[in-house]
Parts: structure tokens; sequence; C-alpha cells
């Protein structure tokens, strides 16, 4: 009878021994896998947009200087200063504050100043309405950018005054003359500095006069500009593309601001577990 007890009791004893150490290795378990969970925080930001304004600007002071030929021969010329009547405004597009590109409207005086011999002076000039294209790099904002492109002419308004020993003789002026060519395109290039003025030289593609222009003087028919080739350059000083004469002005430090409108804060949970 109590070698049955005992024998009991030793079973027992190992079975709660036994139960003991698998809830021992389950906790084990347990202890040895640990879970990590992290929160990582995101901004997320729109397209940066891009900026169109509208400017001042144009051409100022405008110096303008001639290569010119007639039959061959060279043709004595003097540089044409001008300041009156140069006005222009632009629009501008930029795409960041490095690059942009810009067009407008112009109206420009230019011409040139001839002495066929030492008696005759000749002042020829027309009034034209210009459609720049171009681009900009550098810096935007206030300081110093690199500019260039091209620009279509409309010739609308052509004047010429002759002088003999230096007495004005005669001077006519004519709308939409023929006397030159109607559409005078061009190249331009040029630099901007601060605080907004800026130097550009301008480069006529095609001879300031018409040669199929002709004119009949007394019964007679002539071609005045036939033989004559006229190649015109020009440098001026142009005014900044920042706003001027109530234009609206471009203000970066309205635009870029810390967070563009539409920014979102996304916050992303992440859970880990270590084996």
């Amino acid at each position: 009878m109590n070698f049955i007890r005992y024998t009991m009791l030793v079973l027992g004893l190992t079975a709660t021994t036994g139960l003991f150490a698998q809830e021992e290795d389950s906790t084990k378990v347990i202890s040895e896998s640990s879970r990590k969970v992290s929160y990582h925080f995101h901004i997320y930001a729109p397209p940066k947009p891009r900026h169109g304004y509208v400017t001042a600007g144009g051409n100022g002071a405008l110096l303008s200087f001639a290569n010119v030929t007639n039959n061959g021969e060279h043709v004595r010329n003097i540089p044409r200063f001008t300041l009156f009547f140069n006005v222009g405004t632009n629009y501008n597009y930029d795409f960041s504050n490095h690059f942009g590109i810009f067009t407008g409207l112009n109206i420009k005086n230019i011409g040139l100043i001839t002495k066929p011999n030492d008696s005759v002076k000749l002042k020829q000039r027309v009034y034209t309405l210009g459609v720049p294209l171009g681009f900009k790099v550098g810096n935007l904002r206030s300081g110093f950018f690199f500019f260039a492109g091209g620009e279509y002419d409309l010739a609308f308004n052509y004047k010429e005054k002759y002088f003999l020993d230096g007495d004005k003789k005669s001077k006519f002026n004519e709308w939409f003359s023929d006397r030159t060519d109607l559409m005078m395109p061009s190249v331009f290039a040029g630099f901007r500095f601060p605080p907004g003025f800026g130097v550009k030289v301008q480069y006529y593609l095609n001879d300031f006069f018409n040669k199929d222009y002709s004119e009949t003087i007394n019964g007679v028919k002539t071609t005045p500009y036939k033989d004559i080739k006229a190649n015109m350059v020009f440098v001026t000083l142009g005014y900044n593309f920042g706003g001027g004469f109530n234009c609206k002005r471009h203000d970066y430090h309205q635009t870029k601001t810390k967070y563009r409108k539409g920014t979102k804060v996304i916050i992303e949970k992440r859970t880990v577990i270590d084996k």
C-alpha cells in the first residue's frame, strides 16, 4: 500500500516538473521574439508652380552702328545715338529662380547717319514694333543673369533728313514705307546687372534698305537703294525685368515659401518582429 502511495507521489512530481519546464520554454520563446514599432514622417510637396508676370522692359539709350557700302565701296557713316522713343513691355515666364523665357512688345527708334561726301549728310531712321522671344539664365531674383533670343520688327514709320553743308534742306516721313523692308528680323544677347539695368547687343539680319524700292523723279524711274548695302547693329542700355511703370512686379519672397500649397505630412507606422 505504501509502495503504491510513493509511486503516485513520484509520478505527480515528474508531471509537475515537466509542466513547469514547458511553461518556461514558452515564456523563453515569447521573450526571445521582440516586437519593434516605429513611426516615420514624410513630407509630400506638389510640383513647384511656374511663375508668369508682366514687367516694364525694352530699350533705353540706344547707340546704332552700320556697315554701309554703295556698289561695293565703303560709305562713311556716323554712330547714331537716340534716347527717344524706346519703350516696351515684357511677359516673363520663369521655370525656376535660375531659368526663364520672355516675350513682349517693344517700340524702337533705329537708323543710321551717312556722309556720301563731305557736303552731304543723310539721317534715315524707322520706328519699329518688335516682338522678342528669348531665354534668361542666372539669378532671376535680383542678381546677374544672361539673356538671348531673336526678334521680329515691323517697320511702321520711315523718316529721312537731308543736309547740305550742314544746313537741313529737306525732310519727310512715310507710314509703312517701301524704302525699308516691312519685317526686320534680328538676334540679340545681353546681361542684366543689379539693381536692374542691362546691356544688350542686337544685330539685324537683313539690309536696312529695300533694294527693290523704286521712285519716279521728273518722269525718270530710279532705284536709289539698288546698290546700297547697310547692315546695322546697336548697343542699348535696357530696363530691368523686375517691374516699373506701374507694371505688376514679381516678388519671389511672396511666392517662395517653405512649404507650398498642397503640402501633406504622411505618417507611416512600421512594425518589425525580430526572431
